[in-house]
């Protein structure tokens, strides 16, 4: 087992420490539920000890009398500043859900200029979904709704729904969008498993928000401008859809740095960032 598959595990225990409420069919509400996780993981999973950042967003902006979520902005905010997608690859019991589905043994789906294209897709979700229709329902019908989390979002579906409606038989009414949620839900499921983190790369609005500041944030994936000759190798043996280490769509899952022929992709420090990029190099050369 790697380093960074043990520090998912413990991230997804400790987005969910409370695993007696899988059994009962509750919901934990307690004082820690104000709290904003640094990963996608539903509010209403049973185990969860926190608000996923996105649906505390879509819950300011529903209803009838939407507020601005200030709170909620300046968490992902200084979650991304200091992070960035590095959440994405060591931190989110979603994404670390999706890597155990793609483990499975089967064919596979490499990626493609489609799978680039697609990956823009997820800014355009992130507004129309996150944004403009709760928004939009308000100005309309005088009530938002949370649009990503009730006709989107799988890891609520999936963390949320499911777990409920096994403990709860009084929850197991199907309406139309619940039918709608499992069936999209299926279908991601199976692109999990044959195509590396689907949802991350086309459709979440957190590690949208999270790549705008990935080549900023205190910590993740950097390349010394100084040592890339631009070989490309880096993107080749990516599982994202990355044009070169450390840009927006980087997860800083550190898989890149064996195959860097200069050594020029390098963990960020924030203790180190006051070097220049080849100082910084050779102090981590002399670390290792």
């Amino acid at each position: 087992m790697d380093k960074r598959f043990g520090v998912q595990a413990l991230a997804a225990l400790l987005h969910n420490p409370h695993l007696a409420n899988f059994l009962s069919g509750r919901i934990y509400r307690g004082p820690t539920k104000v709290i904003c996780t640094p990963g996608l993981n539903c509010y209403s999973c049973p185990g969860a000890a926190g608000a996923c950042p996105i649906g505390s967003l879509q819950s300011f902006l529903s209803g009838v009398s939407p507020r601005f979520p200030a709170y909620v902005v300046g968490a992902i905010l200084l979650m991304a500043l200091t992070f960035g997608r590095f959440i994405c690859g060591w931190l989110c019991p979603f994404g670390f859900m999706q890597e155990l589905l793609y483990r499975l043994p089967g064919a596979k789906l490499g990626k493609s200029s489609l799978t680039k294209r697609l990956s823009q897709l997820k800014y355009v979700w992130s507004l129309l979904f996150v944004l403009i229709l709760p928004l939009l329902f308000w100005g309309v019908t005088g009530i938002g709704i949370p649009a990503f989390c009730k006709f989107i979002c799988p890891a609520g579906t999936l963390e949320g729904a499911v777990p409920l409606l096994l403990a709860n038989e009084t929850l197991r009414a199907a309406g139309a969008i619940t039918v709608w949620k499992f069936a999209l839900l299926v279908v991601f499921l199976a692109l999990m498993v044959v195509t590396y983190r689907p949802f991350c790369r086309w459709f979440c609005p957190l590690g949208a928000a999270y790549g705008c500041f990935n080549r900023k944030a205190l910590f993740g994936i950097a390349v010394n401008p100084q040592l890339c000759i631009h070989c490309g190798r880096c993107a080749k043996v990516c599982g994202m859809d990355t044009a070169i280490a450390g840009d927006r769509e980087c997860i800083s899952c550190g898989d890149c740095l064996k195959y860097c022929p200069t050594k020029a992709i390098y963990f960020r420090q924030p203790f180190t960032k006051a070097l220049s990029p080849k100082k910084c190099t050779e102090t981590e050369k002399s670390e290792n």
